[in-house]
């Protein structure tokens, strides 16, 4: 059964909130993090074709380490906080049984 992702969701939310992370280097983040939503709803459930696709998710994140540097930001505890909650909820409404650390284990921030 294909299943759409909660519309009132916001993802991200707390690096919204925050003002330093600049909004557009955010918009960046949720980019990979949607790209893995897409996947989802498509009823996708192998595990391992879903932990490759949040690994691709979190490698795409690293890469835009340097990115929140020039912009005197960095990829840290409430950035680190935000995404791991913002995924759990995308795993828990999906129904998909991989714990946070193992979505998220190729991370660097």
């Amino acid at each position: 059964m294909m299943k759409t992702f909660d519309k009132g969701y916001r993802l991200l939310d707390a690096m919204y909130r925050d003002g330093y992370f600049p909004d557009f280097l955010v918009d960046r983040v949720k980019e990979p993090i949607q790209d893995v939503i897409v996947f989802l709803e498509t009823g996708a459930r192998d595990e391992k074709q879903i932990q490759y696709k949040l690994d691709n998710m979190t490698l795409a994140i690293n890469d835009m380490q340097k990115a929140f540097e020039e912009n005197d930001s960095e990829l840290e505890t409430e950035a680190r906080e935000s995404i791991a909650e913002t995924v759990s909820y995308i795993l828990e409404w999906f129904g998909i049984d991989i714990d946070i650390e193992d979505a998220i284990r190729e991370r660097e921030w």
